[in-house]
């Protein structure tokens, strides 16, 4: 995909562009995801709003977090896998936030999770503290205040990157506290912390050039049947995407993709020669598993 001037984002995956406009491409491949080069994170929501950015209805009842709705996935890069979600490769319970204080150590990477909300990351800096980048500024607040009210949890093994030592972590994440707005090199939460613990120039904005192949697979595993896979040009659009689902929930990514895969095959029983090409994304049968 080319650079899109317009705030990128889709609302299923039925909007994802192929190469084919009706959605059914002639060669097999996986599919493209949206490049996210000009979209900002929706990581908070103001106090107040609903998931979707209206005004919350201050009658409905707060959901209770489900772990069962969780998305899980997998992240190649090329052959190597760089990131794994599922409850048979990490521990995906979660913790008041008072109890995950007393299982935090500096240097370790805390997710915030909420039903219906992006999850948040942190960095824990020691002394009941984390630092994290909240509304378009790195901030140093304990841990209970930055959590919300939302259930937490340790989240060092996700990411399969070597971690810098741990006294590097925190250094990382103090230096950059005050930094705001326009002085940002991240686009959320989880690339300013996953940054700061592992030091990659890919979690920072513009940290690859978006050019050629697609290096980096997102696997969506979908239970009892072979995963999704999407695939983007740079780890930075792979991580917008990723959340997307995990705000999404399990739910409703699977509601997407099957009303997805019903279309397609609607269009492919329709007669009638094939559309011409343009420039865009592949998409294939989703691939067996190896994992």
């Amino acid at each position: 995909m080319g650079n899109q001037m317009d705030r990128l984002s889709h609302l299923s995956y039925a909007e994802v562009p192929t190469v084919d406009p009706n959605g059914v491409d002639a060669e097999d491949g996986p599919r493209i995801g949206v490049s996210y080069i000009f979209s900002n994170d929706d990581d908070e929501l103001e106090d107040g709003c609903a998931v979707d950015g209206s005004d919350k209805d201050p009658n409905q009842e707060e959901k209770q977090y489900d772990q069962r709705d969780e998305v899980e996935c997998a992240v190649y890069n090329r052959d190597e896998c760089i990131y794994e979600k599922s409850a048979k490769s990490v521990n995906l319970e979660v913790y008041s936030p008072e109890n995950l204080l007393n299982k935090c150590k500096p240097g370790d990477l805390v997710e915030f999770v909420a039903t219906g909300q992006y999850p948040h990351w942190a960095v824990y800096v020691g002394d009941f503290q984390v630092v994290h980048l909240h509304r378009a500024e790195v901030k140093n607040r304990f841990l209970t205040d930055a959590s919300q009210g939302r259930r937490c949890r340790i989240v060092n093994e996700l990411y399969k990157f070597k971690a810098l030592g741990q006294d590097m972590v925190v250094q990382n994440a103090m230096e950059q506290v005050g930094l705001k707005d326009r002085e940002l090199s991240w686009r959320n939460s989880e690339c300013f912390a996953a940054w700061c613990r592992f030091g990659k120039r890919e979690f920072k904005m513009g940290g690859e050039i978006r050019i050629g192949k697609q290096p980096y697979r997102l696997k969506i595993f979908m239970t009892g049947k072979q995963p999704h896979v999407l695939e983007f040009q740079s780890l930075e659009d792979m991580i917008m995407e990723k959340r997307r689902n995990d705000h999404l929930g399990r739910t409703a990514v699977l509601r997407e993709l099957a009303a997805h895969y019903s279309r397609m095959e609607e269009i492919k029983s329709e007669p009638g020669p094939q559309s011409e090409m343009i420039p865009g994304a592949r998409e294939r049968e989703p691939e067996v598993d190896q994992n």
